[in-house]
């Protein structure tokens, strides 16, 4: 094939499926891909979420969407009369709580956030970890509590996300994972956020950022103007010990820090409100 056929047939394929395969081939750097995990309240109220999606449409090259939704899977178990229970901030999935959260996690919210996100000019795809079997996970080993239905991932499929994404695809990962089995297990969107920034980071420069409703990590809990600007692993630690970082707080940062250790540029923990201001915002994790 002549350059100028080779160069033709380029024309058909979608800008990012040319570059990757230059990427591969050695000849440009690597591209840049955002992860943004979100949930709490911005999942809940619908004008949180419009702000979010519209600051989200606006970052440059790949990006992937990981979001929550516990409190709306509490309200509908609630309207079914399935039992919530929570150990240590932890949801206990029963069978009857896990088809409640498959449906409203991989269903309602998913489905609804795809749908906003097509309107602001994203090609969005729902996904669960079933789905091209990104990601995989086991049902996690009763030791001293036992979580029911809540999978501890083991695997994901790297390939298949790139995959998608070399396509101009914008992946929106519901915190759902399978066994390989045919078992779904309810599964920490904080970690599946972080295993996929593992995942990719050996072919894209990864910036992990966590979105929720506080400005990020606080020194004082009471105090939003009190965030800490950077974060090393060292005080992390020592925050933990006296308490000053407590509850939800340590498995996010558990997560942020080992995505980083794993290869990750970046990782960033903010308010949804700040998603357009990454570079003036927020608490950036260093090691």
């Amino acid at each position: 094939m002549s350059n100028k056929d080779s160069k033709s047939s380029h024309l058909h394929e979608p800008a990012r499926l040319i570059h990757r395969k230059e990427k591969l081939s050695g000849r440009v750097k690597r591209e840049a891909l955002t992860i943004v995990k979100v949930g709490g309240k911005v999942v809940e109220e619908q004008e949180s979420l419009r702000k979010l999606l519209e600051d989200f449409s606006t970052i440059e090259g790949a990006k992937i969407l990981v979001h929550g939704g516990g409190r709306s899977a509490t309200a509908m178990a609630e309207k079914l009369g399935v039992k919530t229970e929570m150990v240590g901030g932890r949801r206990i999935t029963s069978k009857e709580m896990l088809d409640v959260v498959v449906m409203v996690y991989g269903g309602l919210i998913n489905k609804n956030i795809v749908a906003q996100c097509q309107a602001l000019g994203m090609n969005a795809i729902g996904l669960t970890g079933a789905d091209l079997n990104i990601i995989k996970a086991v049902k996690r080993p009763v030791k001293e509590i036992d979580y029911g239905f809540a999978g501890d991932v083991v695997s994901v499929q790297g390939d298949q996300l790139s995959n998608l994404l070399a396509t101009n695809a914008v992946p929106v990962i519901a915190p759902l994972t399978h066994d390989g089995n045919g078992l779904m297990l309810n599964t920490n969107a904080d970690t599946m956020a972080a295993e996929t920034a593992k995942a990719l980071a050996n072919e894209y420069d990864v910036s992990l950022v966590y979105c929720f409703e506080k400005p990020g990590v606080l020194s004082d809990p009471d105090d939003d103007y009190s965030v800490i600007p950077v974060l090393s692993y060292s005080d992390f630690k020592k925050y933990q010990e006296d308490g000053t970082i407590n509850e939800g707080m340590i498995p996010k940062l558990d997560n942020g820090f080992d995505a980083l250790n794993s290869g990750a540029k970046e990782v960033i923990i903010t308010s949804a409100n700040s998603l357009s201001q990454l570079n003036d915002s927020g608490t950036r994790l260093v090691l």
